[in-house]
């Protein structure tokens, strides 16, 4: 019987080619070299691969047997998950492999900002004896703030503990019980800035963080606080930064993640009191080891059809035929909640109705839960985290079936409870032979809109003129519109405006909108990915 064949482009881990075992074909190539490459993918059921090989749609095109990539690290920056995805080929990482380094490391930039470590090393080695230059602080009784209490911020905050500080954290998507839960008070973004010892940034990089910490937050720290740096670069605006350290408003920093990488000539470097890194949040023996070994074991369940607990974009098993296209339809539902909840509701309803409600549906209420959290924690969120997600937020999620859909053939909602008591929903179908997708309802209004990757929706009183004003804003910032729809309960009572436009809206053009419209609520949604 022929053995399958994996790929191993990159460098894997000893403990990772003996998971493999005698099961398969394993060959190793130079995955950076697409000479090496191209060729080599033409009869491979796998491909395992970390960051130099680009797994882009040339390269999936050039492997007809492909049925799973695996990338041997958290990020998927080189691999093309829509092009495997129209491919048929699982794409899986190894999404904790590296949490405790970051972890750890994030302390050690802590320790090594707080007693200057580096400075005092460096001067040391040139054989100068500086003592009272290098005097530092004490962890004990400071307050340190987490930006983002994901897996890795979570895991500080447990390492931090025993030093004696005040946890505080700024985490829209999570409870403050949950938070609570941890030793850890929640708090807004502009609370920790004022109160923090010490800052460290534990986001996912996304249009929403970038630059999340800039000059008018630099402004409002205290000239003591040191901030530390182990998610993303460009979170923390590194201008700002500078001018902050320059004038004295920022005490000292730790940076282990630049905006370009690699990063060998950056201003913050002539600063003593920086403290800087080549990204080795994730660089240690043990992280390496065990993103070999996860995803040579979710090769071996991948290529024996069976579950996949890791896998990014499509969930292992079986999926009904007539299931399968609603999954895109359904992460898009959760992923426009999401935006127009503004925060992660405290119970969702994920509502199947129609005749597919007749199949195992479950994976629609996954696909939800994965759009619902999508760009909102730092870790990649899969079929299989997406539900752990939500029980960490003590988040309620129940699946309602029901073959009735007086309108539509099929449609699927996502509601949710805010924490406030308000309800938000949206509804979405597969219309016709070629399943065009629509959004067919939005908390409550009727409508048939294609979620397009950019979208915006006001609510307000119903009355003329307000169609001219959206349209006079927009047209006065270069924002397109594409189409656009009007629905209301009753004349003259409540209507919403939604929109597909050409590109984002920024945030502030919303605001104005809203303003000028008086909106009960605006909110744009971007679905680029």
């Amino acid at each position: 019987m022929t053995k399958p064949v994996v790929l191993v482009a990159e460098e894997l881990s000893e403990a990772g080619l003996a998971v493999l075992g005698a099961d398969f074909e394993v060959r190793q190539t130079d995955g950076a070299d697409r000479s090496q490459l191209l060729p080599a993918l033409a009869d491979v059921d796998a491909l395992i691969v970390r960051s130099a090989t680009q797994v882009d749609a040339e390269a999936i095109a050039a492997a007809p047997k492909l049925r799973v990539v695996a990338r041997a690290g958290v990020g998927l920056d080189n691999v093309d998950v829509e092009a495997a995805t129209k491919a048929g080929v699982m794409v899986v990482n190894a999404p904790t492999s590296n949490i405790t380094s970051a972890a750890e490391h994030t302390v050690a930039l802590i320790l090594a900002s707080a007693r200057n470590v580096a400075q005092a090393h460096t001067a040391l080695k040139s054989g100068e004896w500086k003592r009272s230059k290098y005097t530092g602080v004490e962890l004990d009784e400071k307050v340190v703030g987490i930006l983002g209490l994901g897996k890795i911020g979570q895991l500080v905050a447990q390492r931090l503990q025993p030093f004696g500080v005040e946890l505080i954290a700024y985490d829209p998507y999570l409870q403050p019980a949950r938070a609570a839960q941890m030793g850890v008070r929640l708090v807004s973004l502009d609370e920790l800035l004022q109160q923090a010892d010490f800052i460290t940034v534990h986001l996912p990089k996304s249009k929403e963080t970038v630059g999340l910490i800039g000059d008018r937050e630099l402004h409002i720290v205290k000239p003591t606080v040191r901030l530390v740096n182990v998610a993303r670069g460009g979170i923390i605006d590194e201008n700002a930064l500078y001018s902050a350290l320059k004038e004295g408003r920022v005490a000292g920093a730790g940076i282990d993640v630049f905006a370009k990488e690699p990063c060998t000539d950056s201003p913050l470097f002539e600063f003593d009191q920086v403290v800087a890194t080549p990204h080795l949040g994730a660089s240690t023996h043990e992280a390496q080891e065990k993103a070999g070994t996860q995803v040579a074991r979710s090769v071996k369940l991948a290529l024996a059809g069976e579950f996949v607990p890791d896998a990014v974009n499509v969930q292992g098993g079986a999926v009904a035929e007539d299931v399968k296209p609603g999954l895109p339809l359904t992460e898009k539902l959760g992923r426009i909640f999401t935006a127009l909840a503004g925060e992660v509701a405290t119970s969702l309803d994920i509502e199947v109705r129609g005749e597919i409600s007749a199949q195992d549906v479950r994976v629609l209420e996954l696909a939800a839960l994965k759009g619902v959290f999508s760009g909102v924690v730092e870790d990649a969120v899969t079929y299989v985290n997406a539900p752990l997600l939500a029980k960490d937020r003590g988040v309620v999620v129940e699946l309602v079936t029901s073959a009735e859909s007086p309108d539509w053939r099929n449609v699927i909602t996502v509601r949710g409870v805010l924490a406030d008591g308000r309800t938000v929903s949206v509804s979405g179908t597969l219309s016709g032979p070629r399943q065009i997708t629509k959004i067919v309802e939005v908390n409550g209004y009727a409508m048939e809109i294609e979620p397009t990757e950019h979208l915006a929706f006001f609510t307000y009183a119903d009355r003329p003129g307000i169609v001219g004003t959206v349209g006079r804003l927009l047209g006065e910032h270069g924002v397109n519109i594409a189409s656009m729809q009007v629905s209301r309960d009753v004349k003259g009572g409540k209507a919403l405006i939604a929109l597909t436009v050409d590109t984002a809206i920024p945030s502030e053009v919303v605001e104005q909108i809203a303003g000028e419209i008086g909106a009960d609520s605006g909110r744009s949604v971007d679905l680029e990915d």
